[in-house]
C-alpha cells in the first residue's frame, strides 16, 4: 500500500514537471528576446525562466519535509526563559539551541510571549539533518548600544546551518528607535556609524523563512548572505518611512532564492540585491513606504561586482521614492545582467523606472570616472500606473559603458492625477515592443558633447 502511494506521488510529480516544461517552451517572451539585436548573451537571457524553474524544482527536493513526526521539540521556557519582556532571555536561547543543534531532527519553540534578547548567534553545523526555529511569540532586541560592543552589526544571526526553517507566525522586533535617533542621516552633526542587522542568515543552504513579522529593524531587517537554495514567503516587514537605512530584505552573494507573498514598508529599499546575487525571483510583493526594489548599489570604490538572473514578477508599489531601480557607482566594473521586471503596478511612485549609472550617495560630489558596471539585457514588461514626478522613465547611463539590450514592452505610466509623463534617456540602447508610454524623445538623440544619448531599435 505504501509503495502504491509512493508510485502515485512520483507520477504526479512527473506530470507536473512535464506540463510546466511545456508552458516554459511556449513562453511568448522568447520572441521578444530573439528580436532584439542587443540581447545576445549566449542564450542566457532566454533561459532565465527555465533555469529558475529548474532551481525551484531542485530546491523543493533539497528542502525536504520539516513536518516529520520524528522531530523532537525543545521549548525555550524549559531552559529558563521568562518571556516577560523585561528579563534577559539570551542565555536560555543559547542553551536550547545547543541541545537542539546536537539532536537529530529538532524544533525550537518560542512561545507566545515577549522575550528580551541581546545579540546572539545560532551556530552550526548541526547534527540534525533538519532543524526548525518556530517563533510564535516575540523576540525583542535590547536597545542598549553597549550590548552590541562585541559585534555592532548583528542582532540575531543563524550561521552555517543546513535545512533550516524559521517560521511560526511570530514577531522579530529590532526595537530600532535608539539607532534611528543617532543616525547621521537623521542628524548630520553626528558621525556615521554601523547599526545592527535585525536578522542575518549566513551560509545557510536549503533554507526556508516564512510566516513572520519583522519590524523596527535597527538597520537592515533581514539579510541573506552567502547562502543558496532559499525560499522566503509570507513576511510582513515594517518600520517607519523615515527610519534610516532600514532595508526590508537584503540579498548578497546568495543564489537560487525565491521571495514571495510578502508585504514590505520601511525607510529604505523594500528589497535590495547586491554583489554575488544570482537567480532570484520575487513574486507578489507589496512595497511602500520605502525606496522600491533596487539592484545595487554596485561598484562603490572601484569594486568589481556582478548580479544576474533577477526576476521581479507581480509587484505593487505605493508612494515609494523609486519603483524598480538599478544603481551603480562610477569607477566600478562587472555587470548587472539578465533582469526582468514584469506585471507591476505603480501608485504615486516618484521614479517608477530608473537606471542610474552615476549613483552618488555621499556629501562631496563624485568625480567622473572612465569605468562603470555594465548594465545589459533588462526587460520591462507590463508596467502600469502613476508617477509622482514628471519623469516616469529615466535611463541615466554611462557614456563609456552605455546600457545595452534594454527592452520596454507594454508600458503605461502617467502623472498622478492625470496628464502625460515624460522619459529621459541618456546613453542607452533601447527597444520598444507593444504600446509604450512615455517614450524617449528622438530629438534628444545627441547630447551637446556629441556623445550617444539614445539608440532606438
Amino acid at each position: 500500500m505504501a509503495f502504491q502511494r509512493y508510485l502515485t506521488f512520483i507520477m504526479i510529480i512527473i506530470c507536473f514537471v512535464t506540463c510546466y516544461s511545456t508552458t516554459l517552451h511556449e513562453d511568448p517572451l522568447s520572441s521578444i528576446v530573439g528580436d532584439s539585436p542587443y540581447i545576445n548573451d549566449g542564450g542566457t537571457f532566454k533561459g532565465i525562466i527555465k533555469q529558475s524553474t529548474n532551481h525551484v524544482l531542485s530546491l523543493m527536493s533539497k528542502l525536504g519535509d520539516t513536518n516529520s513526526p520524528s522531530l523532537k521539540t525543545f521549548d525555550v521556557d524549559d531552559y529558563g526563559a521568562q518571556g516577560d519582556g523585561k528579563t534577559d532571555d539570551t542565555q536560555a536561547l543559547k542553551k536550547v539551541w545547543e541541545v537542539a543543534c546536537s539532536t537529530k531532527g529538532s524544533i525550537v519553540v518560542v512561545a507566545k510571549r515577549n522575550y528580551l534578547v541581546k545579540p546572539i548567534t545560532f551556530s552550526g553545523p548541526c547534527k540534525s539533518n533538519t532543524i526548525t526555529f518556530q517563533i510564535s511569540g516575540t523576540l525583542q532586541a535590547s536597545d542598549n548600544p553597549s550590548d552590541y560592543n562585541q559585534d555592532p552589526t548583528h542582532w540575531l544571526m543563524f550561521d552555517s546551518i543546513q535545512k533550516l526553517t524559521v517560521n511560526g507566525g511570530g514577531t522579530i522586533d529590532g526595537n530600532g528607535n535608539i539607532w534611528w535617533q543617532n543616525s547621521c542621516k537623521k542628524n548630520e552633526k553626528l558621525p556615521c556609524k554601523a547599526a545592527p542587522t535585525a536578522l542575518t542568515l549566513y551560509k545557510c543552504n536549503n533554507l526556508i523563512v516564512e510566516d513572520l513579522t519583522i519590524k523596527n529593524g535597527q538597520q537592515i531587517h533581514v539579510q541573506f548572505q552567502n547562502s543558496a537554495n532559499v525560499r522566503v514567503s509570507g513576511l510582513n516587514v515594517t518600520s517607519p518611512g523615515d527610519s534610516p537605512n532600514t532595508d526590508g530584505i537584503h540579498v548578497t552573494n546568495t543564489e537560487n532564492i525565491q521571495i514571495s507573498n510578502s508585504i514590505i514598508g520601511t525607510g529604505d529599499d523594500c528589497i535590495s540585491i547586491v554583489d554575488g546575487s544570482k537567480n532570484l525571483q520575487a513574486t507578489d510583493i507589496t512595497c511602500g513606504p520605502g525606496h522600491g526594489i533596487s539592484i545595487g548599489s554596485l561598484g562603490e570604490e572601484g569594486a568589481k561586482e556582478f548580479v544576474s538572473g533577477i526576476t521581479v514578477n507581480g509587484a505593487k508599489f505605493y508612494g515609494t521614492t523609486n519603483g524598480v531601480r538599478i544603481k551603480t557607482w562610477q569607477g566600478g566594473s562587472g555587470s548587472a545582467s539578465n533582469i526582468k521586471f514584469q506585471n507591476i503596478q505603480m501608485n504615486n511612485v516618484t521614479n517608477p523606472i530608473i537606471i542610474d549609472q552615476n549613483y552618488c550617495d555621499q556629501e562631496s560630489p563624485c568625480q567622473q570616472q572612465k569605468s562603470s558596471v555594465q548594465i545589459r539585457n533588462v526587460l520591462y514588461q507590463n508596467i502600469k500606473g502613476t508617477s509622482a514626478s514628471d519623469v516616469a522613465v529615466q535611463f541615466n547611463c554611462s557614456q563609456n559603458f552605455p546600457c545595452q539590450g534594454i527592452v520596454l514592452q507594454n508600458i503605461d505610466l502617467e502623472l498622478e492625477g492625470g496628464g502625460e509623463a515624460k522619459a529621459s534617456c541618456n546613453n542607452v540602447k533601447l527597444s520598444y515592443r507593444g504600446n509604450v508610454s512615455p517614450r524617449c524623445n528622438y530629438i534628444e538623440e545627441m547630447n551637446e558633447l556629441g556623445g550617444l544619448k539614445i539608440l532606438i531599435e
